[in-house]
């Protein structure tokens, strides 16, 4: 999705130019980390998109992912006990956390939930027409003043996101309605609500702890995630070592990786500074800094 918005969209690629310099400005003077101080709440719509009663999910499943949003951006989640003795040292507290709307666009009270009956099975990356009423799906809220997500019928797609810096009518995060939460259609192995704590880190312009290459060149950006191959599946053991990482290997159990929900519970405080200075930057009117 992001390469293809690289080539439709004139501008993305001098946007995220501009924006990985000021990042990188934001922390090398101390202003991400200013943002870590102080707890960051994000105003959340979750606009749910469905066509049959399952895909119609609770308010109970909803709430139950944004319980998991809020424990793993405060690094309160039960399974963080689990990061090996090596990098515990590292696990960061975002010190962000996430509230449904109270107030709609308009100014009217809201439980920060939209439900939209649609004629599509499903739907896919490509176009983003779960974002849009002219193709079965709703726009979003303002994307200066709310994270939107999407929750729907996704093909082959856990979820995905929209990185910092593209364009705002299709701004915020899609979710495969039973990798979302931890209750009602959720399923196993991606029934622990991390699927989206996974793109909301992509929201907030992390990228993958491999870097999107296969031959231990790529890079995350983040010093203290070691370097990886490609991404990890399933239930890896401890320690998985690829790229000359030994003797820790990769930081399968990271966030930003692909392991099943069970198997992931950290960021690093790398990960946090990246995070706190797109807050501080591109993210600014959404955090309630601009």
């Amino acid at each position: 999705m992001h390469e293809r918005l690289r080539e439709i969209d004139p501008g993305l690629r001098a946007r995220r130019a501009e924006l990985k310099q000021r990042v990188r400005q934001s922390i090398e003077s101390g202003e991400a980390l200013e943002v870590t101080q102080k707890v960051i709440t994000i105003q959340t719509a979750v606009h749910v998109v469905y066509a049959t009663e399952e895909e119609n999910i609770s308010d109970e499943q909803i709430l139950s992912q944004l319980d998991v949003l809020n424990a793993d951006y405060r690094a309160q989640n039960e399974d963080v006990a689990n990061v090996p003795d090596a990098w515990r040292g590292l696990v960061g507290d975002a010190n962000i956390e996430f509230e449904l709307a109270s107030e709609d666009p308009d100014g009217n009270s809201t439980d920060g939930i939209t439900r939209t009956e649609t004629d599509r099975e499903s739907f896919g990356s490509l176009n983003d027409p779960v974002k849009s009423a002219d193709s079965g799906g709703i726009a979003p809220w303002p994307t200066d003043r709310y994270l939107n997500i999407w929750v729907c019928n996704l093909d082959r797609l856990l979820g995905y996101a929209q990185f910092p810096g593209g364009p705002p009518e299709t701004d915020g995060v899609v979710i495969l309605y039973t990798a979302f939460g931890t209750t009602g259609a959720a399923q196993d192995p991606y029934n622990r609500g991390r699927t989206a704590t996974h793109e909301v880190g992509h929201f907030l312009n992390l990228f993958h702890i491999w870097g999107d290459s296969d031959d231990c060149t790529g890079s995350d950006e983040v010093s203290d995630t070691p370097g990886a191959q490609a991404p990890n599946y399933g239930k890896p053991a401890f320690p998985s070592v690829s790229c000359n990482n030994a003797p820790n290997g990769d930081m399968f159990m990271n966030y930003m990786d692909y392991t099943d929900d069970d198997s992931m519970y950290i960021f690093t405080a790398g990960q946090v500074i990246r995070m706190n200075a797109a807050l501080a930057t591109e993210r600014a009117a959404l955090a309630g800094l601009a």
